[in-house]
Protein backbone atom coordinates (compact mmCIF):
# COMPACT_ATOMS: atom_id res chain seq x y z
CA UNK A 1 0.00 0.00 0.00
CA UNK A 2 2.84 2.30 1.14
CA UNK A 3 4.57 1.68 -2.82
CA UNK A 4 1.23 2.18 -4.34
CA UNK A 5 0.45 5.13 -2.46
CA UNK A 6 3.71 7.09 -3.37
CA UNK A 7 2.82 6.33 -7.20
CA UNK A 8 -0.47 8.25 -6.76
CA UNK A 9 1.35 10.76 -4.80
CA UNK A 10 4.03 11.36 -7.57
CA UNK A 11 1.49 11.05 -10.52
CA UNK A 12 -1.58 13.55 -8.85
CA UNK A 13 0.21 15.63 -6.46
CA UNK A 14 2.59 17.61 -9.09
CA UNK A 15 -0.58 18.04 -11.85
CA UNK A 16 -2.64 19.71 -8.53
CA UNK A 17 0.43 21.51 -7.22
CA UNK A 18 1.86 22.67 -10.83
CA UNK A 19 -2.06 24.01 -11.00
CA UNK A 20 -2.48 25.67 -8.10
CA UNK A 21 0.94 27.56 -8.48
CA UNK A 22 -0.20 29.06 -11.91
CA UNK A 23 -3.94 29.69 -10.22
CA UNK A 24 -2.09 31.50 -7.15
CA UNK A 25 0.06 33.61 -9.19
CA UNK A 26 -2.31 34.76 -11.33
CA UNK A 27 -4.91 35.82 -8.24
CA UNK A 28 -1.86 37.97 -6.71
CA UNK A 29 -0.28 41.25 -7.47
CA UNK A 30 3.16 40.78 -6.87
CA UNK A 31 5.78 42.88 -6.83
CA UNK A 32 9.35 42.97 -8.10
CA UNK A 33 12.24 44.43 -5.96
CA UNK A 34 15.59 45.19 -6.93
CA UNK A 35 15.44 42.65 -9.89
CA UNK A 36 18.02 44.47 -11.97
CA UNK A 37 20.63 42.65 -9.84
CA UNK A 38 19.59 39.75 -11.42
CA UNK A 39 20.40 41.55 -15.07
CA UNK A 40 23.67 42.59 -13.21
CA UNK A 41 24.59 39.14 -12.75
CA UNK A 42 23.45 38.16 -16.14
CA UNK A 43 25.65 40.87 -18.03
CA UNK A 44 28.79 40.33 -15.44
CA UNK A 45 28.92 35.82 -15.98
CA UNK A 46 28.19 36.49 -20.11
CA UNK A 47 24.55 35.18 -19.70
CA UNK A 48 23.83 32.70 -16.74
CA UNK A 49 23.40 32.75 -13.14
CA UNK A 50 22.45 30.42 -10.13
CA UNK A 51 19.86 31.70 -8.54
CA UNK A 52 19.62 30.62 -4.53
CA UNK A 53 16.40 30.99 -2.27
CA UNK A 54 15.75 29.04 0.69
CA UNK A 55 13.63 26.01 1.03
CA UNK A 56 10.28 27.24 2.42
CA UNK A 57 10.36 30.10 -0.21
CA UNK A 58 10.44 27.67 -3.37
CA UNK A 59 6.44 28.57 -4.55
CA UNK A 60 7.14 31.24 -6.43
CA UNK A 61 10.26 30.24 -7.60
CA UNK A 62 9.35 30.05 -11.30
CA UNK A 63 7.74 33.53 -11.53
CA UNK A 64 11.59 34.91 -10.13
CA UNK A 65 13.50 33.66 -13.02
CA UNK A 66 14.31 35.31 -16.52
CA UNK A 67 13.82 32.05 -18.21
CA UNK A 68 12.78 29.07 -18.44
CA UNK A 69 15.92 27.23 -19.20
CA UNK A 70 17.24 26.33 -15.81
CA UNK A 71 18.09 23.01 -13.64
CA UNK A 72 17.11 22.34 -10.37
CA UNK A 73 19.01 20.36 -8.52
CA UNK A 74 17.09 17.96 -6.11
CA UNK A 75 17.60 14.89 -3.99
CA UNK A 76 16.48 11.55 -4.32
CA UNK A 77 13.20 10.54 -2.32
CA UNK A 78 9.56 10.99 -2.58
CA UNK A 79 9.16 14.21 -1.88
CA UNK A 80 11.75 15.03 -4.15
CA UNK A 81 10.11 13.23 -7.12
CA UNK A 82 6.89 15.43 -6.57
CA UNK A 83 9.17 18.72 -6.86
CA UNK A 84 10.22 17.18 -9.74
CA UNK A 85 7.15 16.73 -11.03
CA UNK A 86 5.93 20.31 -10.42
CA UNK A 87 9.34 22.23 -12.39
CA UNK A 88 9.37 19.65 -15.07
CA UNK A 89 5.47 21.00 -15.99
CA UNK A 90 7.47 24.35 -16.12
CA UNK A 91 9.94 23.36 -18.57
CA UNK A 92 12.98 23.08 -16.10
CA UNK A 93 15.19 20.42 -16.32
CA UNK A 94 16.05 18.06 -13.05
CA UNK A 95 19.80 17.09 -11.57
CA UNK A 96 19.79 13.71 -9.54
CA UNK A 97 21.84 14.44 -6.64
CA UNK A 98 23.06 16.30 -3.16
CA UNK A 99 24.72 20.13 -2.97
CA UNK A 100 27.04 18.98 -0.35
CA UNK A 101 30.48 18.24 -0.16
CA UNK A 102 30.02 14.51 -0.82
CA UNK A 103 27.54 14.83 -3.49
CA UNK A 104 29.82 14.61 -6.60
CA UNK A 105 26.88 13.25 -8.58
CA UNK A 106 24.68 16.16 -8.34
CA UNK A 107 27.73 18.59 -9.08
CA UNK A 108 28.42 16.72 -12.12
CA UNK A 109 25.18 16.70 -13.96
CA UNK A 110 24.73 20.67 -13.01
CA UNK A 111 28.18 20.99 -14.30
CA UNK A 112 26.92 19.53 -17.72
CA UNK A 113 23.40 21.54 -17.72
CA UNK A 114 25.98 24.36 -16.88
CA UNK A 115 28.06 23.94 -20.44
CA UNK A 116 24.60 23.14 -22.31
CA UNK A 117 23.67 27.39 -21.38
CA UNK A 118 21.80 26.76 -18.20
CA UNK A 119 21.27 28.50 -15.41
CA UNK A 120 21.23 26.86 -12.27
CA UNK A 121 18.49 26.97 -9.43
CA UNK A 122 19.35 25.76 -5.51
CA UNK A 123 17.92 25.91 -2.14
CA UNK A 124 21.04 25.66 -0.22
CA UNK A 125 19.68 24.46 3.54
CA UNK A 126 17.57 21.78 1.21
CA UNK A 127 16.73 18.76 0.42
CA UNK A 128 16.02 18.25 4.20
CA UNK A 129 17.96 21.30 6.48
CA UNK A 130 18.98 22.53 9.00
CA UNK A 131 16.32 25.16 7.51
CA UNK A 132 17.63 28.31 6.58
CA UNK A 133 21.42 27.32 6.96
CA UNK A 134 22.87 27.63 3.78
CA UNK A 135 24.95 24.22 2.76
CA UNK A 136 28.99 25.00 1.06
CA UNK A 137 27.96 22.77 -1.79
CA UNK A 138 26.05 25.89 -3.21
CA UNK A 139 29.31 27.93 -3.34
CA UNK A 140 31.42 25.19 -4.62
CA UNK A 141 29.03 24.76 -7.12
CA UNK A 142 29.21 28.24 -8.56
CA UNK A 143 32.57 28.61 -8.02
CA UNK A 144 33.15 25.54 -10.50
CA UNK A 145 30.64 26.78 -13.06
CA UNK A 146 31.72 30.15 -12.70
CA UNK A 147 28.67 31.66 -12.36
CA UNK A 148 27.34 34.65 -10.02
CA UNK A 149 24.95 33.38 -6.94
CA UNK A 150 21.48 35.48 -6.86
CA UNK A 151 20.03 35.66 -3.97
CA UNK A 152 16.31 35.79 -4.25
CA UNK A 153 12.99 35.54 -1.68
CA UNK A 154 9.59 36.20 -2.03
CA UNK A 155 6.47 37.27 0.56
CA UNK A 156 2.74 38.20 0.67
CA UNK A 157 0.49 39.90 2.79
CA UNK A 158 -1.78 37.00 3.55
CA UNK A 159 -0.15 33.71 4.31
CA UNK A 160 0.58 30.45 6.17
CA UNK A 161 3.58 28.49 7.34
CA UNK A 162 3.34 24.46 7.14
CA UNK A 163 4.32 22.92 10.41
CA UNK A 164 7.25 20.96 8.63
CA UNK A 165 11.06 20.51 8.75
CA UNK A 166 10.95 23.91 6.71
CA UNK A 167 8.14 25.61 7.21
CA UNK A 168 6.92 26.06 3.67
CA UNK A 169 5.66 29.51 3.15
CA UNK A 170 2.81 29.27 1.44
CA UNK A 171 0.77 32.16 -0.07
CA UNK A 172 -3.22 32.54 -0.11
CA UNK A 173 -5.06 33.60 -3.35
CA UNK A 174 -5.64 37.14 -3.85
CA UNK A 175 -2.42 38.05 -1.98
CA UNK A 176 -0.07 40.86 -2.41
CA UNK A 177 3.09 39.30 -2.95
CA UNK A 178 6.63 40.47 -3.44
CA UNK A 179 9.72 39.40 -4.42
CA UNK A 180 13.02 40.22 -3.55
CA UNK A 181 16.42 39.83 -5.40
CA UNK A 182 19.78 40.33 -3.93
CA UNK A 183 23.00 41.67 -5.24
CA UNK A 184 25.20 39.11 -7.03
CA UNK A 185 27.64 37.54 -4.82
CA UNK A 186 30.87 36.49 -6.71
CA UNK A 187 32.95 33.05 -6.29
CA UNK A 188 36.46 33.10 -7.66
CA UNK A 189 37.79 30.17 -9.13
CA UNK A 190 40.62 30.18 -7.04
CA UNK A 191 38.77 30.59 -3.77
CA UNK A 192 40.23 28.60 -0.82
CA UNK A 193 37.98 26.98 1.65
CA UNK A 194 38.41 29.73 4.15
CA UNK A 195 36.98 32.39 1.10
CA UNK A 196 34.45 29.76 0.35
CA UNK A 197 33.20 29.34 3.84
CA UNK A 198 32.65 33.44 4.40
CA UNK A 199 30.80 33.56 0.98
CA UNK A 200 28.42 30.77 2.19
CA UNK A 201 28.24 32.81 5.13
CA UNK A 202 27.18 35.59 3.28
CA UNK A 203 24.53 34.03 1.39
CA UNK A 204 23.16 32.79 4.16
CA UNK A 205 23.05 36.25 6.55
CA UNK A 206 21.52 37.38 2.54
CA UNK A 207 18.86 35.16 2.21
CA UNK A 208 17.74 36.21 5.61
CA UNK A 209 17.66 39.62 4.98
CA UNK A 210 16.34 39.28 2.04
CA UNK A 211 13.41 37.43 3.39
CA UNK A 212 12.84 39.52 6.45
CA UNK A 213 12.61 42.08 4.32
CA UNK A 214 10.00 40.77 1.62
CA UNK A 215 7.91 39.92 4.74
CA UNK A 216 8.11 43.29 6.32
CA UNK A 217 7.51 44.81 2.59
CA UNK A 218 3.81 43.41 2.81
CA UNK A 219 3.28 43.55 6.56
CA UNK A 220 4.00 39.44 7.00
CA UNK A 221 4.78 38.77 10.92
CA UNK A 222 8.95 38.21 10.35
CA UNK A 223 10.40 35.16 11.87
CA UNK A 224 11.44 35.08 15.25
CA UNK A 225 12.34 31.41 15.92
CA UNK A 226 15.55 31.47 13.94
CA UNK A 227 17.62 27.93 13.89
CA UNK A 228 20.83 28.03 16.30
CA UNK A 229 24.19 28.23 14.60
CA UNK A 230 25.99 25.17 14.71
CA UNK A 231 29.18 25.21 16.26
CA UNK A 232 32.71 25.19 14.06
Amino acid sequence: MSALTDRLKVTLVPALGYRFIRLLHLTMRVESVNKEAMERAVEASGGHYLIAFWHARFLLMPYACRTTRLVALLSRHTDAEILAGVLGRFGYSIARGSSTRGGVSGIKAILRKVKEGYDVGIAPDGPKGPRRRAKIGTIAIARMAGLPIVPVSYSAGRARRLRNWDQTFIPKLFSRGVIVYGEPIHVPRDADDEEQERLRLQLEQELDRLTDEADRHVGFEVESDRPPVEAA
